[in-house]
């Protein structure tokens, strides 16, 4: 930092006009019908169609507050350029709302970090963001305003506790999602710090595979390309390992994951008080996340559904798990909102399992998506990042399509 810049003023609790915003959130994110929807026991009748609507689904506590600061960020300083360092949630008609507002992305084409001057304000997303990025912002002097989810910050604790400790944190999650960047990036302030990211079980096995066995160091690097820290060595940084996650990954998957781990250091260095020098796990799984996963399993369960539909963004991760779960049960329809619900006849809508990156993955339209039956049961739920408002209108249009007659062929 230089020795012109300015003391960095950091908001993380709120900028306390939470009440002035309060009505315009509401406005902009609540729905009455979807409050009605709960209070019938999360089910309604419309025509022939009978909709279950799963006990937790939408806007997490996290998601919330993020939101909630922006609105507060844009109302406390009026006169003042506001960006956000990237999407402050995977929902784009959540972030389209931030920008007709004049919040700015610094992850927009044409806008430049280096740029920022000490009179503007820097918005921190729900995901956080890197130790190196954070270091930028505060040496430009930047008014900051942490929106960074707590649940995300539990992780970077036990992170950052491996790193200390000389433990490798590997990593359950999406090596380019903004959350586990920001994760790894956290161990990398100890000299020793080192990280890598597996995305399932598949990739896991190829670790647990060289914990047992070793091998070639190159290839095991060329698989794990961008997934690794720098200077990663698999034959020193997978002798002593601490397991954590990003947030919003399956918790089956991530339980699964760490047994595999925990078993391939047991084979290799044995169980008891060898095993804790060489393993350590922490519960980093989202409540939030956990509770919309167990949410659907229940309704899945309980009612004997035609069809799921998942309503959230493309590149929301939580969402896209969620859709993961039902799509294995009965036929899942994974929509962003809803005009995706084009007619009776047509959907548009993200493959449940096509697993490649909301950029390249394509949407998908289906035919004959509303069986053609005396009655027909919908589940529906929402990931994390969407709002009541948009639940609601998906219910609303699922109650327009049942009254309507078949279209002409």
């Amino acid at each position: 930092m230089t020795e012109a810049a300015q003391p960095v003023r950091m908001f993380r609790k709120g900028l306390s006009l939470k009440h002035e915003v309060a009505d315009e959130l509401t406005a902009h994110y609540h729905s009455t019908l979807v409050d009605e929807v709960r209070a019938a026991g999360y089910q309604r009748r419309m025509g022939r169609l009978q909709l279950y609507l799963a006990s937790e689904f939408g806007f997490c506590y996290g998601v919330d507050r993020a939101v909630d600061y922006a609105y507060q960020t844009r109302r406390r300083f009026p006169d003042r350029s506001i960006y956000l360092t990237g999407e402050i949630i995977h929902n784009p008609r959540v972030n389209d709302r931030l920008r007709d507002a004049g919040i700015r992305f610094l992850s927009d084409a044409g806008e430049d970090e280096l740029a920022l001057r000490p009179d503007d304000v820097v918005i921190l997303p729900a995901f956080g963001v890197t130790v190196s990025m954070l270091l930028r912002l505060q040496q430009q002097g930047c008014t900051l305003v942490d929106t960074t989810c707590g649940s995300v910050l539990n992780v970077w604790k036990n992170v950052r506790q491996y790193a200390r400790d000389g433990f490798t944190a590997i990593i359950h999650g999406k090596a380019r999602h903004e959350e586990t960047v920001a994760t790894a990036s956290q161990a990398l302030q100890y000299p020793d710090g080192r990280s890598l990211v597996v995305v399932d079980r598949a990739e896991t096995g190829i670790v647990c595979d060289y914990i047992r066995r070793g091998g070639d160091a190159s290839a095991f690097l060329s698989r794990f390309a961008g997934a690794a820290s720098p200077g990663f060595d698999p034959r020193r940084d997978l002798q002593r390992i601490g397991l954590a996650n990003q947030t919003t990954m399956l918790m089956s998957e991530s339980l699964a994951i760490g047994e595999m781990i925990r078993e391939a250091m047991i084979d290799r260095y044995g169980d008891g008080a060898e095993l804790d020098r060489h393993y350590r796990a922490f519960d980093t799984i989202c409540s939030a996340t956990q509770d919309r996963q167990d949410a659907i399993e229940v309704l899945l369960s309980d009612r004997d559904l035609d069809l799921m539909i998942v309503i959230g963004g493309y590149n929301s991760s939580n969402t896209r798990n969620l859709a993961r779960l039902a799509g294995k049960r009965v036929p899942t329809y994974h929509i962003a909102d809803a005009n995706d619900l084009v007619s009776r006849r047509e959907v548009r809508h993200r493959p449940v399992h096509d697993d490649r990156s909301a950029a390249t993955a394509a949407e998908a339209r289906s035919r004959d998506w509303l069986p053609d039956l005396p009655l027909v049961s919908v589940g529906l739920t929402a990931g994390a990042s969407t709002p009541d408002s948009a639940v609601g209108q998906v219910i609303d249009r699922l109650g327009a399509l049942a009254g309507q007659p078949e279209p002409a062929q």
